[in-house]
């Protein structure tokens, strides 16, 4: 298939790029290289079927023409990370749901099916044991810039699911839960990679809040796989779908983790979030994905353990240094 990707010089894109071009596939990224790496992409630069396009979702000329090229969308262009989405909420919601606008209506002129990436943060503050697809959001204010991202999140899949409804767009929806691997950085507040770095150098790892909050750490490798899975079944259009792994951790026991598994003689301190973000700022306690759905429909399970992310993570960046 001609499949575009949007975004595909970042972290999960890059990966995804990978898959798709070893299966066979004609690829073409589109990237601003906002956030995203044109060295993620370094593998692919010899192949015949991969095409690099430096440009914004924001241009529609330039978006239209491409999608009017392709057989499939994978739109993963975003705006992300806490630190980036805090410090440039403008720019953030107008690349999150202009954006996605835009790549929705030249997939409808020229019906071709889109595969949206959204996020774990839709479901904001909602601490559920173990988080369903159709789970109610419970968010803080919208003048508290935190939750901005979420909302440009939840407007994507609004969006998504209308064009699915209204005018029989081919559409699927995902929600990734924390994904980590290698390439991913560090400085858009990425928490592994962030405390990966600090413990191989032997440096203080900084924990924002008290530590106490828990999270749920999904492989890259795991995650394409599942994307590649949901994007060619037919009993997934049209559905929102968790893809993450439930296994629990508090960012203490995280970075006690870390600091056993590499080595490392790194000490633990704490900055509070309002020193962090900025006055105001407002944090999840726990955030834990019900993965039922997915298994039900596409038979997929995470194989790989917080280990293993660790242990990739390390490798790439001793390699780097």
């Amino acid at each position: 298939m001609r499949i575009l990707v949007t975004g595909g010089a970042g972290f999960i894109g890059s990966h995804l790029s990978e898959r798709l071009i070893n299966d066979g596939h004609i690829v073409t990224v589109i990237d601003n290289f906002s956030t995203g790496r044109a060295s993620n992409l370094k593998n692919l630069t010899s192949s015949n079927n991969f095409t690099l396009v430096e440009g914004s979702i924001l241009d529609t000329i330039v978006l239209n023409s491409l999608i009017k090229e392709a057989d499939y969308v994978f739109h993963l262009a975003a705006a992300v990370g806490v630190f980036n989405i805090v410090n440039n909420p403008l720019d953030s919601l107008l690349t999150n749901i202009r954006g996605t606008e835009n790549v929705l209506e030249a997939a409808h002129t020229t019906k071709t099916p889109v595969f949206l990436t959204s996020s774990s943060e839709v479901y904001g503050k909602n601490i559920s044991d173990s988080l369903k697809e159709s789970d109610d959001r419970i968010l803080g204010s919208p003048v508290t810039l935190r939750w901005s991202y979420s909302e440009a999140k939840a407007i994507d899949e609004s969006l998504a699911y209308a064009y699915f409804v209204e005018k029989q767009l081919e559409t699927r929806i995902v929600r990734f839960f924390n994904t980590v691997g290698p390439r991913q950085l560090g400085a858009y507040g990425m928490v592994v990679p962030r405390f990966v770095k600090a413990a191989l150098t032997n440096e203080p790892i900084t924990i924002y809040g008290d530590g106490n909050q828990t999270r749920c750490f999904a492989h890259v490798y795991d995650v394409v796989d599942a994307v590649l899975t949901i994007a060619f079944a037919d009993n997934t259009i049209g559905q929102v779908i968790n893809i993450g792994n439930d296994f629990e951790i508090s960012i203490n026991g995280l970075a006690k983790k870390i600091i056993d598994e590499t080595g490392s003689k790194s000490d633990i301190v704490y900055v509070p979030y309002d020193e962090a973000y900025g006055e105001g700022f407002e944090d999840m306690e726990r955030r834990v994905p019900n993965i039922d759905l997915i298994s039900q429909l596409v038979g997929w399970k995470p194989k790989r353990d917080l280990s293993t992310m660790i242990a990739d993570i390390s490798v790439e960046m001793k390699k780097s240094t």
